[in-house]
C-alpha cells in the first residue's frame, strides 16, 4: 500500500510542506470512467476564483498583481526581499488569499512596500489588474495598504465574542457596511416565512448579502448572476460529463447540479443533494458546489469547492461495515433518548481516492467529509460519508520519523501502543466521526438548525469527534473486527487528549486565541474532560516538559459519554447560551506559559505544522476526430507551476 502511495516532500516554506498524492487504481479504470473524472475534475477547477474572491473582495486582484510581479520581476531574484516575497506569493496561493487558510489572520510580508513598488513599475501594464480608468500609481495606492497595513482586514474570519462578527470579518459573504445584527434580523424574517419550516432551505447558502437602494438583497451565485462567468464553466464540463455518466441516478445527480446552478434555487440544491445521497452504485464520485460554512462567521454561507474521485474497494469495507450496523451505534448511544432517530436512514460510507482536489479542498483538504449538511435531508434521506485513502497515506508517509512523538508522547510504552495502533485508530476515528457521528441525532422538533449561531460549527464538530472518541473503545469495534485487540483505542485517545491540550497549539502563533472550529471543538473536549475528569487525565511535569498523562482510559471513555450527551443536547434543542459558555471557557483561551513552551519545543524539530498537495496532472489524449482516447497523469508539476496555470487556464473572475 505505501509504495503505490509513494509520496516525498515536494517544498517547504513558512509554516507549511506540500507533498504530493498518487492516485492508486486509476490506470484500472475503464476508459469511459477515466474520461468522466477527466471532465469532473476539470469541473473542480473551474471554481477556484470563486474561493478567492469569498475569501476577501481583494484577493483576485492581489494575487494577479502578485503573479505578474512573480514572472517578470528583472531585479536580483536572490535577493532577501524577493525570497520574501516568493515565500508570501506562496502562502497566499495555498490559502487561497491574503488570509491564513486556519488561523484567519493577515499574512505580514517580509519585504518592503518600496521593494514591490518597485516590482510593480516593473511590469507590463496590461498584466496588472487596473480597474477602469485607473493607472498603475493609483491600483498600488489601492492595494497596498490592503498587503501592509495590519490594521486593514486583519482576520478573514473573526469569532472573537462581543465583536461584530460581520464588520471585523474580511470575507466576502457580506457587503463591507452589512452589520451582524442586521444580518441576522435578515435570515431570520425569511425563516420565519418558510413555506416548510419542516424541511427549510439552507437559507443564505448561496449568496453575498449587498445593499442597494439602503435594503439588503441577495446577490445569487448563479449562472447569469454573482460568479456566473466561473459558473458557466463549471456547467459546461459536468454537462460534458453527463453522457458518460456511469448509471442514470448518476446522470440525474449531474442534471440537477446544473438545474441548480442555473437557477440559484434553494430548493433546487435540496432535490440535487437527495439525489447524490442516494447514488451509491457507481464507482466515481465527485462533490461540486457551495458545501461548507466554515468561513462565514455566522455559519450561514457555504465556500466553493470539488473534488472527484472514485472507490477503493479494498478499504472500503471497514467504512462499510460502519454504515451497514449504523442503528445499532444510534440505538446505544449515551445521549438521552429523544435526541436519538428512531430510524437511521440511507448512511452510506467508502473511502475513495481522491483524482482531484479543488476550492477550499486544495491544496489544503479534509480526509474526511460526509454530505449533506441539511439536517432534515440527513434526517429523511441519509448522508454519505467518505474518507480520502491517498491522502491520508500520504499524511502517514510524511510523519514517519519526524521525532513528534519522542518530543511529545510521556513514555516509552506508549509511543509503542501509538505505533502500532496509530494509523488504524486515526483511519476509524474518521470514518466514525464522518459516517456516524455527523449523521447520529435529530433535532427537537421546531428548532432552527442555526439557533447556535457562530458556535454552530464548534458543536457540531464536538459532537461529532465525542461519537467517535466513545464507539472506539466499545466491545463492538472488536466484534466487527476493525480493532484487533482491546487495547488499540487507547492510541487514538492519548492522542486526542495530547492534541487538544498541548501539541495543536504549535499552529497558533503566541498571544493569539483560537479561532478556528476544528480546533475549538478538540480543545473544548480535551479541556473539559481534564477540568472535569482528573483522576483520569492529568498534565503533569518531567525534566521541564509538559505532558499528558492518562491514568484511567475507562474513566475517560466515561467522561467523553457525558460530554457527547450534553452537546447533543445542545445542538437538539438550539440551547445558544450552553454552546456559548462550553466554547467560550473551554475553547478560546490559551495559557501563555505553556504555548511559548509548546512552540519551543516544536521549534527544535524543525517541522511544518500544515501540509497541502499538488495535484496530478491529467492530460487527454485524442485521435484525428477529436475523441479521447486516454488520458495521461503526470505528476511533475512544480507547486509555482501549478499555481500559475491554475491562474492562467482557469481565471474566470
Amino acid at each position: 500500500m505505501a509504495a503505490e502511495h509513494f509520496i516525498y516532500s515536494d517544498e517547504r516554506f513558512a509554516d507549511l510542506q506540500m507533498l504530493r498524492y498518487r492516485v492508486p487504481g486509476f490506470e484500472r479504470l475503464t476508459l469511459r470512467q477515466q474520461v468522466l473524472l477527466y471532465h469532473l475534475s476539470e469541473a473542480a477547477l473551474w471554481g477556484r476564483d470563486i474561493l478567492w474572491d469569498q475569501n476577501c473582495r481583494y484577493n483576485l486582484r492581489i494575487r494577479r498583481m502578485l503573479e505578474a510581479v512573480y514572472v517578470q520581476y528583472k531585479g536580483e531574484r536572490e535577493s532577501d526581499d524577493f525570497r520574501a516575497f516568493d515565500v508570501y506569493l506562496k502562502r497566499v496561493w495555498f490559502s487561497n488569499g491574503i488570509h491564513h487558510h486556519y488561523g484567519s489572520q493577515k499574512f505580514q510580508p517580509a519585504f518592503s512596500p518600496t521593494f514591490l513598488r518597485e516590482a510593480v513599475l516593473m511590469c507590463d501594464e496590461s498584466s496588472l489588474p487596473l480597474s477602469a480608468g485607473q493607472n498603475v500609481e493609483a491600483m498600488m495606492a489601492e492595494l497596498f495598504p490592503v498587503i501592509f497595513d495590519p490594521d486593514v482586514l486583519p482576520k478573514r474570519v473573526n469569532q472573537a465574542e462581543g465583536a461584530d462578527l460581520l464588520l471585523t470579518s474580511a470575507c466576502n459573504y457580506y457587503a463591507p457596511d452589512v452589520k451582524q445584527a442586521e444580518a441576522e434580523d435578515f435570515y431570520a424574517r425569511m425563516k420565519a416565512q418558510a413555506p416548510d419550516p419542516e424541511r427549510p432551505v439552507m437559507y443564505g447558502l448561496n449568496s453575498t448579502l449587498i445593499r442597494r437602494n439602503g435594503q439588503l438583497y441577495e446577490d445569487v451565485w448563479r449562472s447569469g448572476g454573482r460568479y456566473g462567468a466561473a459558473i458557466d464553466h463549471i456547467i459546461a464540463e459536468l454537462e460534458a460529463a453527463l453522457p458518460i455518466a456511469e448509471n442514470e441516478q448518476q446522470a440525474a445527480v449531474i442534471r440537477r447540479l446544473v438545474d441548480f446552478y442555473r437557477t440559484g434555487d434553494l430548493k433546487t440544491f435540496d432535490e440535487y443533494t437527495i439525489l447524490w445521497v442516494n447514488e451509491t452504485q457507481g464507482e466515481v464520485d465527485f462533490t461540486n458546489g457551495f458545501t461548507e460554512v466554515y468561513g462565514d462567521p455566522l455559519g450561514l454561507k457555504a465556500s466553493w469547492e470539488g473534488y472527484a474521485s472514485f472507490v477503493d474497494r479494498e478499504a472500503t469495507r471497514r467504512a462499510a461495515t460502519l454504515s451497514e450496523n449504523a442503528q445499532w451505534f444510534e440505538d446505544h448511544s449515551p445521549v438521552d433518548a429523544r435526541f436519538r432517530k428512531e430510524r437511521v436512514k440511507g448512511v452510506s460510507a467508502k473511502v475513495i481516492n481522491a483524482v482531484i482536489l479543488g476550492g477550499d479542498l486544495y491544496p489544503s483538504s479534509a480526509i474526511g467529509i460526509n454530505l449533506p449538511n441539511s439536517n432534515w435531508v440527513r434526517a429523511e434521506h441519509g448522508s454519505k460519508s467518505v474518507t480520502i485513502g491517498n491522502l491520508t497515506h500520504a499524511y502517514d508517509e510524511a510523519a514517519k520519523g519526524n521525532g513528534f512523538r519522542e518530543e511529545f508522547v510521556i513514555d516509552a510504552d506508549t509511543r509503542e501502543l501509538i505505533n502500532r495502533y496509530g494509523s488504524l485508530c486515526d483511519d476509524l476515528h474518521t470514518d466514525l466521526h464522518e459516517c456516524l457521528g455527523h449523521g447520529s441525532g435529530r433535532m427537537l422538533p421546531g428548532t432552527d438548525p442555526d439557533s447556535l449561531k457562530a458556535y454552530g460549527s464548534t458543536i457540531e464538530e464536538a459532537r461529532a469527534d465525542l461519537f467517535a472518541l466513545y464507539y472506539l473503545a466499545d466491545a463492538k469495534m472488536l466484534e466487527l473486527g476493525l480493532l484487533p485487540d482491546a487495547e488499540a483505542y487507547k492510541a487514538q485517545y492519548y492522542s486526542y487528549m495530547m492534541n487538544g491540550l498541548l501539541t495543536q497549539l504549535v499552529r497558533i502563533e503566541l498571544g493569539h486565541q483560537i479561532e478556528e472550529a476544528h480546533m475549538r471543538n478538540r480543545a473544548l473536549i480535551a479541556r473539559w474532560t481534564l477540568a472535569h475528569y482528573s483522576e483520569a487525565v492529568s498534565l503533569e511535569m518531567c525534566n521541564g516538559k509538559t505532558y499528558v498523562r492518562v491514568t484511567d482510559y475507562g474513566r475517560l471513555r466515561e467522561a467523553f459519554a457525558a460530554l457527547l450527551a450534553e452537546v447533543q443536547r445542545i445542538k437538539s434543542s438550539g440551547d445558544y447560551a450552553a454552546a456559548r459558555q462550553l466554547v467560550e471557557t473551554y475553547g478560546v483561551a490559551i495559557n501563555p506559559t505553556l504555548h511559548a513552551e509548546v512552540l519551543q519545543r516544536y521549534r527544535r524539530l524543525d517541522l511544518a505544522p500544515y501540509k497541502g498537495f499538488i495535484n496530478p496532472r491529467y492530460t487527454p489524449c485524442r485521435d484525428e476526430s477529436g475523441q479521447i482516447i486516454s488520458i495521461h497523469v503526470d505528476y511533475d508539476e512544480s507547486y509555482a507551476e501549478q499555481m500559475l496555470r491554475y491562474s492562467r487556464d482557469y481565471a474566470t473572475l
